[in-house]
């Protein structure tokens, strides 16, 4: 849970890659500054953008700022996250004193979830082709040996060659109706397991769902919310604000704000914290933690 957390003596939290968590790098006071209010962006790579300053969260603090709140915006996404690992975050990242949490829904990284597991129970055994990784040191070595040296100079088809078994394995599990059914209620009852952790703990939550840019019938992109929107809706309330991004972009060229089918260019994520913000004021999200602190 603590992997990517690191907190200095001198009371500064360090963000940044570790093993399988690849925060952008980040640096925080451990405690939250008075008058400051945090917020915290968790989710995958849609919500973690290309970099911290082109993601919706570094342009939600760019658009508090200039109203001149005093604010950090913390970017907790990690690519190929699926609703637990998501969890496993948020749990770390309530232990900082949030003001608002922006938890960013998908439904489309659990099959990563599930190998992720796999692999985790898998090396916790006594098979002896373990035995070695299980030395802090060895695994260092082996992670800057594969992911710094060595990854970077592959040729993209022997980077795709590498990952070909995983393809195919994903593409097989999605076609199978019975793990598709066992992913959504597993999405759906982590969801709402997240939140209320986020109630427990007095932070308010923008819940903002997916929407993904697949072509019609008619040979053009629409905006697919994969049954994500209701979902947000029946977990609305008091606490918990949705944002939809079907809704937010619907009046725009899909073409001009996204880069692939689900991720964002950098004017997606513009349109995104325009939403967001509407929603902390429409919402008086801050101020409805400033008072339960009050």
């Amino acid at each position: 849970p603590t992997a990517g957390f690191t907190e200095g003596a001198d009371g500064v939290l360090e963000l940044r890659r570790s093993g399988g968590r690849r925060f952008f790098p980040q640096t925080y006071p451990v405690k939250r500054p008075d008058h400051t209010y945090r917020i915290m962006v968790i989710g995958d790579s849609v919500a973690r953008g290309r970099s911290l300053r082109a993601s919706y969260g570094g342009k939600l603090e760019e658009r508090l700022r200039s109203k001149g709140l005093e604010c950090e915006v913390w970017n907790l996404c990690v690519p190929g996250y699926g609703a637990e690992r998501i969890q496993l975050v948020l749990k770390q990242g309530l232990r900082y004193d949030p003001s608002l949490v922006v938890f960013h829904l998908n439904n489309s990284n659990e099959y990563e979830d599930d190998r992720e597991k796999k692999r985790s129970l898998e090396f916790q055994g006594p098979h002896p082709r373990n035995w070695l990784m299980k030395s802090f040191l060895l695994r260092r070595l082996y992670e800057a040996k594969t992911e710094q040296l060595a990854w970077k100079y592959l040729t993209e088809p022997m980077r795709s060659m590498s990952s070909s078994g995983d393809a195919d394995a994903e593409v097989a599990a999605g076609m199978n109706p019975l793990k598709l059914k066992a992913w959504q209620q597993r999405v759906e009852e982590t969801t709402a397991e997240s939140l209320r952790l986020c109630r427990q703990a007095g932070v308010p939550v923008i819940l903002v769902t997916q929407a993904n840019a697949k072509k019609g019938t008619d040979g053009k992109h629409h905006l697919i919310d994969a049954g994500l929107d209701p979902l947000a809706g029946s977990l609305t309330n008091r606490n918990v604000v949705h944002v939809s991004m079907a809704t937010a972009l619907k009046n725009h060229s899909l073409a001009e704000i996204y880069a692939d089918t689900s991720h964002l260019l950098e004017s997606g994520h513009a349109l995104m914290a325009t939403a967001l913000l509407e929603a902390v004021e429409r919402g008086q999200l801050l101020e409805m933690r400033s008072a339960d602190r009050r």
